[in-house]
């Protein structure tokens, strides 16, 4: 393993589809645009197209070939085809197993094994592809800045990542579940007809300052998380708290504070993994550690 190819599978990870063929596999990665502008009015495109040569100088002498890239409104797709033979193409597989997509994909248990740098370059691949950090992802006060990562449909992603960053001594600040007792809590969209409207992205929220060790290799991300970090230990320190107290804890060292919530009628809806299909949460932190990020 080394940091290039760490830094490849990230990325496929986080937003990545495969396509194999008998004697190719094709392999494209989506990086969203989110939004149009910057904070500072710059279109986002081309910061993108700009990271795209640096993103070029990590993985082109991997493969050993170049990089296709198509660029539209909404996103980046940076894709390659290579034949099944060749060694990349066969530990890509290896890694992946059978997914086809990063919905369905898992992280291999080989990565938890990866060196710090490694495990980094795994991480700042994913947030790439699925992080974003922008003013309004604030907790309350306004400089307290979060990036927050994307991760449809897939639980088990959520929780590897989770877990890849506690090796790291990475805290997650919050994770905003796609399950109906977090998204409709008083079931009141379903009780309107919206009976699908929790099935979302699943969000981890991050500080700002704690993702810096990881950062991004996207040029506006990164200077959009330099920004606000400043932001938020500067807030901090001018109301004399220590910033490492504030932001650089895990969910299980703190008071658990919950509100108590009523039972929804989708509680044991069949897209609900089966650890925790049919009961009952009351806060975020209870589905963490029922599916597996913990101490």
């Amino acid at each position: 393993m080394n940091t290039e190819m760490a830094y490849l599978l990230g990325m496929i990870a986080g937003n990545g589809e495969i396509h194999r063929g008998d004697t190719e596999t094709s392999i494209s990665i989506e990086i969203p645009h989110k939004k149009l502008k910057t904070e500072d009015f710059h279109d986002i495109a081309l910061y993108v197209k700009a990271s795209i040569s640096d993103i070029r100088n990590i993985l082109e002498p991997l493969l050993g070939s170049d990089l296709c890239f198509i660029q539209n409104k909404a996103e980046t797709i940076i894709s390659f085809v290579k034949k099944n033979t060749e060694y990349i193409i066969r530990e890509i597989l290896r890694y992946i197993g059978s997914a086809v997509s990063h919905n369905n994909m898992r992280v291999h248990e080989d990565v938890f094994c990866f060196t710090n740098d490694e495990k980094k370059q795994f991480l700042r691949g994913f947030a790439d592809v699925t992080g974003y950090i922008r003013r309004s992802n604030y907790f309350f006060d306004k400089y307290m800045h979060r990036v927050y990562l994307e991760v449809p449909h897939n639980w088990e992603m959520v929780i590897d990542i989770c877990n890849i960053l506690k090796d790291l001594d990475i805290p997650v600040q919050n994770i905003d579940w796609a399950h109906p007792n977090m998204r409709d809590g008083n079931a009141i969209k379903y009780n309107n007809g919206n009976y699908n409207f929790w099935k979302k992205e699943h969000q981890i929220k991050i500080w700002a300052n704690e993702f810096l060790p990881i950062g991004f290799g996207v040029i506006h991300k990164q200077q959009a998380l330099e920004m606000y970090s400043d932001e938020l230990i500067s807030g901090l320190k001018r109301k004399n708290i220590d910033v490492e107290k504030k932001t650089h804890i895990f969910y299980w060292e703190g008071a658990l504070k919950r509100k108590i919530k009523p039972n929804h009628p989708a509680e044991n809806d069949s897209s609900l993994p089966n650890e925790i299909k049919g009961k009952h949460f009351d806060s975020w932190k209870e589905i963490a550690e029922e599916m597996g990020y913990g101490k």
